[in-house]
């Protein structure tokens, strides 16, 4: 296939507007991160295979990759098109835009790329703020600081006669509270700017250090011991990461990856009846199959109150750490089913707009016995497709948020409170 000597910048683009890391877009495309490194510098030719897998992880038509800039453009005011109150758009004259107005196109196209990333940002903040004491602490301390500095500063310039002595007191605490103001604001800007840097992982929660644990790990566990789990912050998260190990290591026992992958073959990937050749659970089966390497799907477990108590992502679908997810998500509806399958195919209600084809499965167990309660156990495994294309995506389309705090989807019937993005 004879491509564009810029395939490769496109795609760099497209990764980074979806806010995505190379690692996650090599895995999911199905070649090295060094490999995806050099496409994306123009310093290796990419076959057509590799760029067909490559546009399905970044949920984009390979044309879009292959094109010129026209093509990008083209791609990005469509996007554009998709949002709230788009309905109206002359996409029929798409073309005859760029090609009369490329400025305005491109400026359109240009915000509204930044529009998305600043959504993105604002979800992840939302969540940070949230439940991240260390933060929370940061934002205390800045905001006690303006405090005090306005409040001195208010005294100074309100009052008329004030003795030098008292003056001089007053202004000796507006400078000691502006050093600290400067301090804080420092070290806030430093604990944001140095998040994804440090290579030893200290988060606001342990379930959120042993998340950024397990996803720069690629998700496998197998082997690991002590000197891996030293990377982890505090006691807490080391033992839920130990957890996890043994959890990993028991599928991977009733799993085994040669004969697994060639069930999921030999089965369409179907979890139910892949579960029934191995006599494992299907909830175990859907972990396995999103965790094997280079997997592109995307799995969900939740326990019997809905909190998801295990998240892997998948290529532009990021699972809240925290709160409660979207109730329209079809893990809620099988918690709700035992045993009983349910499928669906879902539209992500972001400005990505990205589709997956979604399996939801709940189990349940008595570990106390006849006499015991029922503990229940729900997972949903979601494969991405591109928008009306791939198996399974024909009949009706659900659309889903990540949460409601930051779900634009304005008349949603299962909304529980605003959006702090706003519209609704």
């Amino acid at each position: 296939m004879a491509l564009n000597e810029l395939t490769g910048t496109r795609v760099r683009e497209r990764r980074l507007a979806l806010g995505l890391r190379q690692a996650d877009v090599a895995r999911a495309a199905g070649i090295s991160a060094s490999y995806l490194n050099l496409i994306e510098h123009n310093r290796r030719r990419i076959t057509g295979e590799a760029l067909d897998r490559l546009a399905q992880a970044l949920g984009v038509e390979t044309g879009a990759l292959e094109a010129g800039a026209a093509g990008v453009l083209a791609g990005a005011l469509r996007e554009a098109a998709r949002e709230p109150g788009g309905e109206g758009a002359e996409l029929d004259r798409l073309e005859e835009f760029i090609g009369r107005y490329p400025g305005w196109a491109g400026l359109t196209a240009g915000l509204q790329q930044r529009v998305g990333q600043l959504e993105r940002a604002v979800a992840a903040l939302n969540d940070r703020i949230a439940h991240d004491p260390h933060l929370g602490a940061a934002l205390h301390e800045v905001l006690s600081a303006v405090s005090s500095v306005r409040s001195t500063a208010g005294i100074l310039a309100e009052t008329e006669d004030i003795e030098p002595e008292w003056r001089a007191r007053f202004h000796a605490n507006l400078y000691q509270d502006s050093e600290r103001l400067a301090r804080g604001a420092e070290a806030l800007v430093a604990y944001l700017e140095g998040a994804e840097q440090d290579t030893t992982i200290r988060t606001g929660t342990p379930e959120e250090e042993v998340d950024l644990w397990m996803a720069a790990r690629g998700w496998d566990l197998q082997g690991l011991g002590g000197e891996a789990l030293a990377e982890l912050g505090s006691e807490a998260a080391r033992e839920l990461a130990q957890d996890q190990i043994r959890l990993a290591e028991a599928d991977a026992r009733a799993l085994p990856e040669g004969p697994f992958r060639s069930a999921l073959a030999d089965l369409q990937g179907d979890p139910v009846q892949v579960a029934a050749r191995f006599g494992a659970g299907v909830v175990a089966v859907m972990r396995r199959m999103a965790t094997l390497p280079e997997a592109p799907e995307g799995v969900v477990v939740c326990d019997g109150a809905g909190a998801l108590t295990f998240r892997k992502p998948a290529a532009g679908f990021r699972p809240p750490r925290f709160g409660a997810a979207c109730a329209l998500w079809p893990l809620f509806t099988a918690l709700a089913r035992p045993f009983q399958p349910i499928e669906a195919v879902v539209e992500l209600a972001e400005r990505t707009g990205e589709w997956f084809r979604v399996r939801a499965f709940c189990e349940t167990g008595h570990p106390g016995g006849f006499s015991g309660v029922e503990v229940r156990q729900a997972a949903m495994i979601l494969t991405p497709l591109q928008a009306g294309r791939g198996p399974g995506a024909a009949g009706p389309v659900l659309r889903i948020g990540p949460t409601c705090r930051i779900c634009p989807e304005a008349t949603c019937p299962a909304r529980r409170e605003r959006s702090i993005l706003g519209g609704t």
